[in-house]
């Protein structure tokens, strides 16, 4: 079983114009709400894909509650965690002249919840794959993923890491099975500006010495690079389309390498298929669907 946890869920409001003039009254063209999260993101994704995962996490008041109806909605198999005070958050995607972004600061999280979630996580098989995606909430330890992949030390659990800075660096003591940092990302750790794949590889690589097994690099529209287990390096150039929209998209090349992976464990068709999972969902207003993954691959 595949397991995400998304620590600070957002009602994610989309809307759109033509152009956001600041101190103004603007109105919208079209607006949409979805359920958020880059856990949650993963997990739809591969559901769309016919592989089921579950969605762990917390929720609180009425936002929550659309949060959990949503991806219901949209396929998700919830287990959440509901908190007694606050609310989820709220963040606003404003798609005008320029992509614009509000994002809300999400509930408190007290410690008996997040030892019900440990409880959860003990829970896990071996063979199972767990998935910790985004920023952790302020008001938690920030070593929290470290806590996790502590607890899952030699339980033959696969795990997927894809976070930034520090919070990625200090779990790579526990030899993640893929880490997925994007271009930008994978610099600001090293405080380079990284321009070639031969830098980027580089790079990766002294991530690998520090303990990922395997190394996931997003590149936006040049596609993604991977330095795999065995030392082996893949290249995956975008298939041809027109970004819609880029949220989710990163999380959808996860959800794809994963399903490619279960598949056969191809690494260079896992690859293949988290490129085209997340340029089907930059190709579209959302996540991509199996047949909207299907349509890209025919590109290749």
């Amino acid at each position: 079983m595949i397991y995400t946890i998304t620590f600070n869920p957002s009602l994610d409001y989309v809307v759109t114009m033509g152009k956001l003039s600041l101190g103004s009254i603007n109105r919208a063209e079209t607006e949409t709400v979805y359920p958020g999260g880059k856990g949650i993101n993963v997990a739809l994704v591969l559901g769309n894909l016919g592989i089921p995962a579950k969605i762990l996490g917390f929720i609180a008041g009425f936002t929550g509650q659309e949060i959990e109806r949503l991806s219901h909605l949209y396929g998700g198999d919830c287990d959440f965690i509901k908190l007694d005070t606050g609310y989820s958050r709220i963040n606003m995607k404003i798609s005008a002249d320029t992509e614009t972004a509000v994002n809300g600061q999400g509930p408190s999280i007290p410690l008996e919840k997040l030892q019900r979630l440990m409880q959860q996580i003990d829970g896990l098989h071996a063979g199972d794959i767990l998935v910790l995606a985004g920023s952790i909430p302020a008001d938690i330890p920030d070593d929290m993923y470290e806590q996790i992949l502590q607890r899952l030390e030699d339980r033959s659990i696969r795990t997927v890491v894809d976070a930034t800075g520090e919070l990625l660096r200090n779990v790579l003591k526990y030899k993640p099975f893929l880490i997925k940092p994007n271009q930008d990302e994978l610099g600001e750790i090293f405080q380079v500006t990284l321009t070639t794949d031969e830098e980027i590889i580089y790079y990766a690589q002294r991530l690998q010495t520090e303990g990922a097994k395997n190394v996931l690099v997003s590149l936006g529209s040049k596609g993604a690079l991977l330095i795999g287990e065995n030392g082996t390096i893949y290249r995956q150039a975008s298939p041809p389309g027109r970004l819609v929209n880029s949220v989710g998209a990163g999380d959808s090349m996860v959800a794809g390498f994963i399903a490619g992976y279960l598949h056969n464990g191809n690494m260079e068709e896992a690859l293949r298929l988290g490129v085209c999972t997340g340029s089907a969902s930059a190709f579209k207003d959302w996540l991509a669907t199996k047949h909207d993954v299907s349509q890209v691959l025919l590109t290749l």
